[in-house]
């Protein structure tokens, strides 16, 4: 459920939205020029913002490339090391590690490190509104508001119990067949702003995942033309891949939760559930993992 920097500093295609804008005339047209597309006014034209398949393909590139991607690869490098090393029973994977042995600037690193990890999703979301007096409409187009708060905790609720016991059941198996590393996931304290964090972790966690692997990545893909099988594969595969720092068994666990995640967004529209149950997993494992894990 949280993505890998063990080595790094750490419902048709005509609802999606930046349709408004993929059709419309370049403004400063030629016509207005000597016919080299440029206007006498000195204005360059101005493109179709992510109205070609090339334009998405970049928007992808970028958004991974600067949040979760990046996550994958490291997360597969680590794995790769280690396997080159020693054994994946015989290694450990640490979560939530102090920055600083002075607290107030581990406190200050901290939070600066959440702050900068939310700055992928305001990405994504700025490419999916088009522009920046959309992002209200589009947070409320993907279900990233407070309209149906007590169907969307209980739905997260349902999701947290169901894969909870899932995620313990693999972990478990995994450590016994030698297939997931020991797993900690509080190396920083248990002061009371050390328990803020850790539920800040949680939510920068489940807002980064479920926003950019679900519903970003699904509109985008469905508009370079995947199907909907193709999307919850693909994106269930990248999800279960940032995970694999910590086994083979967790990112196996990752997979089957990105499979369920994403039928659940395209059935019912909503990313909110999946970031409440994102949520209540991540901060129960952080806050409970020396009793769940140890």
């Amino acid at each position: 459920m949280t993505p890998a920097h063990p080595d790094d500093p750490h419902r048709s295609e005509a609802g999606l939205p930046g349709d408004r804008e993929a059709d419309a005339p370049r403004a400063g047209a030629a016509a207005e020029g000597d016919g080299d597309g440029v206007a006498h006014d000195g204005a360059r034209p101005a493109p179709g913002f992510g109205s070609r398949r090339a334009d998405l393909w970049v928007q992808i590139v970028l958004v991974l490339g600067v949040s979760l991607g990046a996550s994958a690869l490291w997360s597969i490098l680590n794995l790769a090391e280690v396997m080159s090393t020693l054994s994946i029973a015989e290694s450990q994977a640490t979560m939530n590690q102090s920055m600083s042995a002075l607290p107030v600037f581990d406190v200050l690193r901290q939070v600066l490190s959440i702050v900068l990890a939310l700055v992928p999703v305001l990405l994504a979301l700025y490419f999916l509104a088009g522009s920046a007096g959309s992002l209200r409409a589009v947070c409320r187009q993907i279900g990233l508001d407070l309209k149906a708060p007590i169907p969307d905790v209980a739905l997260g609720a349902l999701l947290f119990l169901v894969m909870g016991l899932g995620t313990l059941a693999l972990y478990q198996a995994g450590r016994a067949l030698g297939l997931t590393a020991e797993l900690t996931t509080n190396a920083g304290g248990t002061e009371w702003w050390n328990v803020v964090l850790l539920i800040a972790q949680a939510l920068r966690h489940s807002l980064v995942e479920e926003i950019i692997v679900v519903a970003f990545l699904a509109d985008r893909l469905l508009r370079v033309r995947w199907s909907w099988p193709a999307i919850i594969v693909g994106t269930a595969l990248l999800r279960g891949s940032y995970h694999l720092y910590q086994g083979i068994g967790p990112a196996l666990g990752n997979v089957v939760m990105g499979v369920v995640f994403l039928w659940i967004y395209r059935r019912t529209g909503r990313v909110m559930p999946l970031i409440v149950a994102h949520f209540l997993l991540d901060a129960t494992g952080f806050l409970a993992g020396a009793y769940f894990f140890g």
